[in-house]
Parts: structure tokens; C-alpha cells; sequence
């Protein structure tokens, strides 16, 4: 049988605050970075030897 999932901890003070920042902030990636994921995933997709939707 499955063990339980714990909750999700609540992040408080300086690490909260960091956290709601990057999120406010997010830079976008740019198109050579994201070509460059792109051929990451689909190389790993091409591998894999499990069913993926």
C-alpha cells in the first residue's frame, strides 16, 4: 500500500517574500534557450521506453 503524502510546508518571512518576488519577476527565455529545451525533451522523449501521452 501507498504511504500518505505529506502536506505541502508553508514557507513564512524572508524565504516567502523571496518566493513572491521571483514570481512577480519571472524573465522570459529566449528563443535559443527554449529551442534548446525543446530538442532536450524530445531527445529524452525518443528514448523513453515507458508510454507517454
Amino acid at each position: 500500500m501507498a504511504r500518505p503524502i505529506k502536506e505541502t510546508p508553508i514557507i513564512s518571512g524572508e524565504d516567502a517574500r523571496r518566493f513572491r518576488e521571483a514570481m512577480e519577476n519571472l524573465k522570459p527565455l529566449s528563443k535559443a534557450k527554449r529551442e534548446e529545451q525543446r530538442r532536450a525533451y524530445e531527445w529524452f522523449k525518443s528514448r523513453a521506453t515507458f508510454p507517454m501521452l
